[in-house]
C-alpha cells in the first residue's frame, strides 16, 4: 500500500491502519480478559459484499460498541468464527469500515479525534445539541458523506441516535436505505452499558458477559416499502420496538433486567 494513499475522506490509510492496530491491541482485553464478549452470527460477515453494506444496531456506549464491532468484523474476515482469539487479525484490518457519529462527540477531546480518524462519518444531530433539544434541518453534506462511505465500504450506524434504550428510530436511516439500497445487517448488543461508562472508555464493572448477535441481512423492497415500514422493521430487528415494553410494567422490566445482570456475571 502506498504510504500516502488516502480514502475518500482524505485520511491517509497508512496512518489509519496504525491507529486501528494500536487501539485494537489496547482494547482487546476489554472483550477477552476484563469482560467476555459472546458472539453469534459472525460467519455472516464473510459473505458480505466489499461495499454498500449498512450495519444497524442498538446503542449502549459512545465508543465501546463500535470498537467491539471492529474487532468482531476483522476477526471474522480472518476466519475466526464467533471468536476474538489471537489478536493477530488486527494487524491487517479492513480499512473501509466507517461508523456514523455525532460531530460534537467526535470533537470533544483528543481521543475522540483519534477515533474519528479511524473511521468516523461525523454528522450534525438534528434533534439534540450540547444536551439541549433542537430542531435542525438535515445537512445534505451529511447524507452525501454517508453515501460516500457506503460507496467505499461498510458503514455502522446506530439509528436511534442515543444510548437510551427503546427510543424511536430516526427516519434519516430509512431515507439512506431507500436512496442507497445497501445490504442492511441488523446487530443486537447487550451488556456494554453495565460493563463500561457512558462514553465506553472506562471499565465500570469486570466479569460482565457482553453479547453481540449479528443477524442475517434484511430483505427489503427498496421501491415499495415506505419510510415508516423500514423504520418499524429496523426497530423490531434490533429489538428496540416499544411493543416489547408493553408486556411488562416498568417495575417488572427493571426486576427482570437486574436478574439478567446477575446471570451475566461469570466465574473465573
Amino acid at each position: 500500500m502506498p504510504i500516502l494513499k488516502k480514502n475518500p475522506f482524505g485520511h491517509i490509510l497508512y496512518i489509519k491502519k496504525w491507529i486501528i492496530r494500536i487501539l485494537g491491541i489496547v482494547s482487546h482485553g476489554r472483550y477477552r480478559r476484563f469482560n467476555k464478549l459472546q458472539i453469534e452470527g459472525s460467519e455472516i460477515i464473510r459473505d458480505l459484499p466489499e461495499t454498500n453494506v449498512l450495519f444497524v444496531s442498538n446503542h449502549q456506549t459512545y465508543f465501546a460498541d463500535v470498537a467491539a464491532m471492529l474487532h468482531v468484523f476483522n476477526a471474522a474476515l480472518k476466519g475466526r468464527v464467533d471468536s476474538l482469539k489471537n489478536i493477530g487479525y488486527i494487524w491487517h484490518p479492513k480499512l473501509n469500515i466507517y461508523f456514523v457519529a455525532a460531530s460534537e462527540t467526535m470533537k470533544s477531546g483528543l481521543l475522540p479525534k483519534i477515533f474519528a480518524y479511524a473511521g468516523s462519518v461525523s454528522i450534525q444531530r438534528t434533534w439534540r445539541s450540547k444536551g439541549q433539544n433542537v430542531n435542525r434541518q438535515v445537512k445534505m453534506s451529511d447524507i452525501s458523506n454517508i453515501k460516500k462511505a457506503l460507496d467505499d465500504g461498510w458503514v455502522i450506524t446506530f439509528p436511534q441516535g442515543t444510548t437510551t434504550p427503546f427510543k424511536p428510530i430516526r427516519r434519516g436511516t430509512a431515507h439512506i436505505i431507500k436512496t442507497c439500497k445497501p445490504v442492511v445487517v441488523p446487530i443486537v448488543i447487550d451488556g456494554f452499558r453495565r460493563a463500561f461508562d457512558k462514553k465506553g472508555l472506562l471499565i465500570k464493572k469486570r466479569n460482565v458477559l457482553q453479547s453481540m448477535v449479528i443477524k442475517k441481512p434484511m430483505e427489503i423492497d427498496y421501491e415499495n416499502e415506505t419510510i415508516e415500514d423500514i423504520v418499524k422493521r429496523i426497530q423490531i430487528e434490533i429489538e428496540q420496538d416499544p411493543s416489547l415494553l408493553k408486556v411488562v410494567s416498568p417495575k417488572e422490566y427493571k426486576r427482570m433486567e437486574d436478574e439478567l445482570n446477575k446471570k451475566r456475571k461469570f466465574w473465573k
